[in-house]
């Protein structure tokens, strides 16, 4: 690695110091933290001052982030789009998977698919952009569903079950349990539920809190989504999410939610 860039990752590396649980930090504590001699440090902090980056505190020699830092980091918030993020990550999985991936959001009792990245195969199922569809009897849906609290879960429920296919779970018991298992599962399966010959899997991208704030869910035929492979598919999806969640990461989801205003649904015990 050439000394220019090696410079930038260490200022980076300072700047990463920073956090919620420590927004006020001494030379000591940065050093121990990046594991660079005080010296160093103290060049680079010098550096990042002059450009506004940090703030030393003249009585305390303490170091906060700077107000440049600030301004930046608030154009990245009012930029905020779960869309442009997830875009990257739905077109791994669908070269990965070869099948489509779709980013989905909950309206009331239904789910809405946000966007679409359709399957190379000549056989493939594909939902419109803007599409709605029934939460409780759908991968994405009931994705949704597993990680809200009991009493919002019950009142979805409540609003009607239509048995769609032979597969579709209309006994509060049986999708209780199956929202119970998805939730450990990490990932929600919907085999024929809504449709015949159709299978999905999906997982929620989670905030801070626990809350689903989207989906992600692969679908296709059910003889190439059989049970063992949503099996492993939920795991590429899991990692996707997670992914972005890292990326995006809590003040940019809640700036997504701020925008959005589909969060709406979702509220802790």
């Amino acid at each position: 690695m050439s000394e220019p860039v090696r410079a930038v990752e260490r200022a980076l590396d300072i700047l990463s110091c920073f956090s919620q649980n420590g927004p006020v930090l001494s030379l000591t504590q940065i050093a121990e933290q990046v594991s660079m001699p005080k010296s160093t440090v103290h060049r680079y902090l010098a550096t990042l001052e002059s450009k506004r980056f940090v703030n030393r505190d003249e009585a305390t020699g303490m170091y906060h982030l700077g107000f440049h830092f600030v301004a930046i980091a608030s154009v990245a918030l009012q930029d905020a789009d779960l869309q442009r993020w997830a875009r990257p990550h739905l077109e791994r999985l669908s070269a990965e998977c070869g099948e489509t991936v779709d980013l989905a959001v909950l309206d009331g009792t239904h789910v809405v698919y946000l966007q679409v990245i359709e399957s190379p195969q000549r056989v493939k199922i594909a939902a419109a952009v803007g599409q709605r569809l029934p939460a409780f009897c759908t991968a994405s849906g009931k994705a949704f569903l597993a990680y809200l609290p009991d009493d919002q879960v019950r009142k979805i429920l409540s609003e009607g079950l239509t048995k769609y296919t032979e597969n579709t779970r209309v006994s509060l018991t049986d999708l209780v349990q199956d929202l119970r298992v998805t939730r450990r599962r990490g990932f929600a399966i919907s085999e024929q539920e809504y449709e015949k010959d159709i299978n999905a899997v999906a997982a929620p991208i989670l905030d801070a809190n626990g809350c689903p704030v989207a989906v992600i869910a692969v679908a296709g035929p059910s003889f190439r989504l059989p049970r063992a492979r949503m099996l492993m598919v939920g795991q590429s999806i899991r990692a996707a999410t997670d992914a972005i969640v890292r990326e995006v990461g809590p003040a940019g989801l809640s700036a997504i939610v701020s925008k959005t205003g589909n969060y709406q649904h979702c509220r802790t015990n």
